[in-house]
């Protein structure tokens, strides 16, 4: 049977349940809790509910087979009768179907049956923002029916689980679009580098990875960021010093620029160091507090040749020397490189100068590096 619930319990499942967008598998641990609770045989929550043309997201408490899911992901869900319940309301399948008509049905003889299933308890969530949930608690046929009680105990639960969706799906948006940025940056072959209130890196992007892996004018030394000579070091520890107090003060954000020598004798790296300007409401240790942005002239163009190609109509012998071109190498050069003769080289180029409007050869490498194609 169900037991009672104290202040304490109900409180730290609550905690749990809101910790649930947190989790490596969201909800996890609240699962595992109302599963418990409930004595249910499984408990799984359907964070996107399957369909023909997409398989379904669940998070199950601990127990359920990774089988299970996939037969009621791929075919089972579109033979279970216990769907479409009221938003927000706790009822149990006897309430939804009748008994003979549930133990008649092909889900019930062919899915639930066969895992233990014949009681379930659940609810369907419709979030403000459009997302449609469902939560199932199970018991198998030696087990006593859901209770009025036990109705009653999942409800309490229900109106924070859909707030808790809400709040998972404004964090996986944020994420998604941060993503979406930091993609777009490391594209653009700039180095990023996040330090917090105190000057340590927080996060760095794969370009700036890359340049600290090579410790050619860029290094961490324990959880900071060194660069170039001495010198260098000195300064960039002045411009990130001021950025902070910048930050610290809720002054306008301040952008510094400084050039790092390479110990290779590669051309400088190219720095700009600047404050991130504070939320309303920002608060805690630990949040972004200056950005470096890391710019390395040997770096080439990462724009696709194939969409360059489509941007301005191009041959693909077109496209492949007008990124030569866009990368720094000059017309000889790129003719070497792709075995023509000068002529022909003059040739493409005059004709890709007809289809981009452009008539110099410097408004062309322009052109590529400013266009849309570097994020393709």
């Amino acid at each position: 049977m169900a037991h009672s619930l104290s202040l304490d319990q109900f409180s730290g499942m609550l905690g749990n349940l809101y910790q649930g967008p947190l989790e490596p598998t969201p909800w996890q641990s609240f699962l595992n809790q109302i599963n418990e609770f409930l004595d249910g045989k499984y408990t799984t929550f359907i964070l996107r509910p399957p369909s023909d043309q997409n398989e379904g997201l669940m998070v199950n408490a601990n127990g359920s087979s990774a089988e299970i899911v996939a037969s009621y992901n791929q075919h089972y869900f579109n033979l279970d009768p216990f769907v479409d319940l009221p938003s927000g309301q706790v009822v149990t399948v006897d309430e939804f179907i009748s008994r003979e008509a549930w133990l008649a049905s092909e889900f019930y003889q062919s899915f639930a049956a066969p895992a233990g299933v014949f009681h379930i308890l659940g609810a369907d969530i419709r979030s403000s923002d459009g997302a449609l949930c469902r939560i199932r608690v199970c018991r198998g046929m030696e087990s006593p029916g859901f209770s009025e009680n036990d109705k009653a105990r999942l409800a309490y639960f229900i109106p924070h689980l859909e707030r808790s969706v809400v709040l998972h799906t404004q964090i996986n948006r944020i994420e998604s679009e941060r993503n979406l940025y930091a993609g777009a940056v490391d594209q653009f072959a700039v180095g990023t580098i996040i330090l917090d209130e105190n000057g340590k890196i927080l996060q760095t992007n794969q370009v700036a990875e890359n340049l600290l892996g090579e410790k050619d004018g860029l290094k961490i030394s324990g959880d900071t960021l060194q660069v170039g000579t001495p010198r260098d070091s000195q300064e960039f520890r002045r411009l990130v010093k001021q950025a902070l107090q910048s930050q610290k003060s809720s002054q306008p954000s301040v952008v510094e620029a400084m050039r790092v020598q390479r110990p290779s004798g590669r051309a400088d790296l190219g720095i700009i160091v600047r404050s991130v300007p504070l939320s309303e409401w920002n608060e805690g240790k630990h949040c972004p507090s200056v950005v470096i942005f890391v710019s390395d002239p040997e770096q080439e163009a990462r724009a696709p040749q194939e969409i360059v190609k489509a941007l301005f109509d191009l041959t693909p012998a077109e496209s492949q020397l007008a990124m030569l071109l866009a990368n720094g190498l000059t017309l000889d050069e790129a003719s070497d490189e792709l075995n023509i003769s000068r002529n022909t080289a003059r040739a493409h180029l005059r004709s890709t100068f007809s289809k981009t409007g452009v008539t110099r050869q410097t408004m062309l490498v322009r052109l590529i590096l400013r266009s849309v194609a570097s994020l393709g």
